[in-house]
């Protein structure tokens, strides 16, 4: 084997491991080649022997209680890649989170990956808005072939609204004060860009401009007593609620 072609192995090993999900069936379906000579390369090779261990040393850990990822109804993924990458308006029989289970004519926009799940921001036929189908949800799917018009939409500027968060995209100027050993962790990882830090004797005040959501609010409650005196206040100064609130 070429010496040149392990470090290529290897990023291939690696993408395959990561992106393996968000990948459409016709780019898996071309690469599924390129992943089975890498294995391939790597695997009776003494020269390979650094790139096979770099395999074992590197892994992508959870912040958060690691799940189990929600198991899709069969052909679901592929249909809503496919229809995804060529930009073919969507057929989907679908349980929302009511439990109210209903067929949907959707254009798919984006494909999202939050934990162990996966969820398709998407606009339904005859509105102007977008919406969010957890894909564990969906009971089937058909990529119609029928093409559509791409809308502008960034899946980049949609996530950063917020709206992956459960949210309504505000943003706000938010306050809070927080001791120090759990606080240390946000003067290496800041809120936002513009996040100021004042130091106490015990403790950190913490202002940042973010999204106003509901991780957000999950994330200042899982400290319990360690986070006091959270305000929050609107950046939109065309609303009332626009001063400081403590909440």
């Amino acid at each position: 084997v070429q010496t040149c072609a392990l470090p290529i192995s290897l990023l291939l090993l690696l993408a395959e491991q990561q992106l393996k999900p968000l990948l459409p069936p016709s780019v898996l379906k071309a690469m599924n080649g390129f992943f089975k000579q890498a294995k391939a390369n790597l695997a009776p090779h003494q020269n390979a022997k650094l790139e096979k261990q770099w395999l074992q040393k590197v892994r992508v850990v959870s912040e958060t209680q690691p799940l189990l990822p929600p198991k899709l109804a069969n052909g679901v993924l592929d249909a809503v890649t496919s229809a995804l990458y060529a930009n073919h308006w969507l057929d989907v029989d679908y349980t929302n989170q009511k439990d109210e289970r209903k067929t949907y004519h959707v254009m798919p926009l984006g494909l999202a990956q939050q934990g162990p799940r996966l969820y398709l921001a998407c606009q339904f036929e005859g509105y102007d808005n977008h919406r969010i189908l957890a894909l564990h949800r969906i009971h089937t799917a058909t990529d119609s072939g029928l093409a559509f018009e791409r809308p502008d939409f960034d899946l980049a500027v949609y996530d950063g609204e917020g709206h992956f968060a459960v949210g309504n995209g505000e943003r706000i100027r938010l306050q809070f004060e927080i001791d120090k050993a759990p606080g240390k962790h946000l003067l290496e990882s800041p809120l936002a860009e513009d996040q100021f830090v004042i130091e106490g004797p015990d403790s950190y005040t913490i202002t940042a401009t973010v999204q106003e959501t509901l991780l957000l609010n999950r994330w200042l409650n899982s400290f319990g007593g360690q986070v006091r005196n959270v305000k929050k206040e609107s950046t939109d100064l065309s609303k009332p609620n626009s001063t400081m609130e403590t909440i």
